[in-house]
């Protein structure tokens, strides 16, 4: 693939990429040509001597890091069978969803959006979160999701009158909290109570305060989960 190797002529940089990563590199080298395309015939053009290619020696590895990454983009209906082929196929041409990316910024956020699993999300938070989320918007994301734990809290334990981490330590508190188990250790009671206070005090305050720049969504998948 020439125009692959006139954009990352080092093969040391093609192995060490993420499938996702040059997946992203391939969709839009693909795009500019407009055309489809065999992935058998893609890959063999690095192993073609009549023009540029990747030292023989790197030959297998970056052979492998193509096919992870078609493989990465046939996954998520990026890359289908072309017009009159089968699945399985050998042409395959890029799918509507991704012709329509603008640039690798939309690219990043469809597949950051795929990290989050919107039927893993309770009910009562699943839309506005996952679509805060899609947005690239991780901090309001967290927010919505941290509010939604204290309104459940507070309607849980009846003491409407309490807020954040006044509301977490007395709602769980180890000895008369209504939301404790009494059943369990006093110990994993108290842990139980710092759990909530510290998800609140760390994710729901500071956002309700100032704005915060959290731009990792796999810190926001974890706090919205």
């Amino acid at each position: 693939m020439y125009a692959l190797y006139r954009s990352i002529p080092e093969a040391e940089v093609i192995i060490a990429m993420e499938p996702e990563e040059l997946a992203a590199k391939i969709l839009f080298l693909l795009q500019a040509q407009q055309q489809n395309i065999s992935p058998h015939n893609l890959e063999n053009e690095i192993y073609n001597s009549t023009g540029p290619t990747y030292p023989q020696q790197s030959w297998d590895q970056v052979g492998q890091a193509i096919r992870e990454a078609l493989a990465w983009l046939v996954a998520q209906g990026l890359l289908v069978p072309a017009r009159g082929q089968f699945s399985g196929s050998s042409w395959m041409t890029l799918s509507r969803r991704a012709r329509a990316f603008a640039d690798e910024g939309d690219f990043k956020a469809y597949r950051d959006a795929k990290m989050l699993d919107k039927e893993g999300l309770h009910s009562r938070i699943s839309t506005p979160v996952w679509q805060a989320f899609v947005r690239g918007e991780y901090d309001v994301a967290v927010f919505l999701a941290m509010k939604a734990v204290e309104v459940a809290v507070k309607e849980a334990s009846g003491l409407t009158d309490l807020l954040g981490v006044r509301l977490m330590r007395s709602a769980f508190h180890p000895q008369n909290g209504p939301l404790a188990d009494q059943t369990v250790d006093e110990g994993e009671r108290d842990a139980r109570m710092n759990l909530f206070v510290g998800a609140i005090g760390s994710y729901k305050n500071p956002q309700s305060h100032r704005d915060v720049n959290l731009d990792n969504p796999r810190e926001a998948i974890v706090t919205c989960h």
